[in-house]
């Protein structure tokens, strides 16, 4: 960086988004395959080997930050662009998928009787676990917020805690999802609205689970002392993204558990 006649970042040469791209793809055939032949096998080789990825990347772009300095000023402010701009692919993702979600709702076709929902699906009771887990989501964008504050005034050891919170809600949040899949009246198989409805809380669910591991990963470098109150990226990355899950998840309590309901 220092010899250099620019301000930027010019990452070295990395094996681990062709090892990761490749991983991804075994392990999406590992899902059908665990679909149609209920083996899983596949499944578990190809989440170690993922796993492992990861870990080994997170530690390269760890160490260029924390140890080796690299993220200077312009860095941070072209990561958080970086952010932004992310965020804003998966906010035109989610809006295709209610797109579809309203396409069939205001204007049912013939072929599911004109009705939505359709006849012979029993809605979930939008009063049950779905408010349960808005309310969990909501409590865990306080707790991170709260974590981030701390942060910023230098109370390390409130922000791990506060944030410990959140990882904790983020887990409850995803067992509820489980225990409500589990028990559903319904499946994706039912008609387009059986579809659409796995489709966007499936999708948000794994959302969630990404968010958990980032925030996980914040938790470990908090406790490491890689953040202080006026360097913290990564952290303020996986908040956004956090929010950005909590408000997404509103929008699907509204338009699929309560106006359906």
């Amino acid at each position: 960086m220092n010899k250099s006649n620019h301000p930027y970042h010019m990452v070295s040469i990395s094996p681990w988004p062709l090892i990761l791209s490749l991983n991804i793809m075994i392990f999406l055939i590992s899902l059908i395959k665990w679909f149609y032949f209920t083996n899983f096998n596949l499944m578990i080789i190809s989440f170690i080997t993922l796993s492992l990825t990861l870990m080994q990347w997170w530690r390269d772009v760890i160490r260029e930050s924390t140890f080796q300095g690299m993220h200077t000023s312009n860095i941070m402010k072209n990561l958080k662009t970086s952010m932004i701009l992310f965020i804003t692919s998966e906010i035109f993702f989610f809006i295709s998928l209610f797109w579809a979600y309203f396409h069939s709702s205001l204007s049912p076709s013939i072929e599911i009787g004109m009705l939505w929902p359709p006849k012979n699906i029993i809605m979930f009771n939008p009063y049950d676990i779905p408010l349960l887990n808005s309310i969990i989501l909501i409590t865990s964008g306080m707790t991170i917020t709260w974590s981030h504050n701390a942060l910023i005034n230098k109370k390390t050891h409130t922000a791990t805690l506060t944030l410990s919170y959140t990882i904790c809600l983020s887990f409850t949040f995803t067992l509820c999802q489980f225990f409500e899949y589990s028990s559903a009246p319904f499946t994706i198989a039912d008609s387009v609205y059986g579809s659409i409805f796995f489709m966007i809380t499936g999708f948000h669910g794994i959302h969630v689970i990404i968010g958990t591991i980032f925030l996980v990963i914040c938790m470990f470098r908090m406790i490491f002392n890689h953040f202080s109150n006026t360097h913290h990226i990564g952290f303020e990355a996986a908040i956004w993204y956090w929010h950005f899950v909590d408000i997404v998840w509103l929008f699907v309590y509204t338009w699929l558990y309560w106006w359906s309901f």
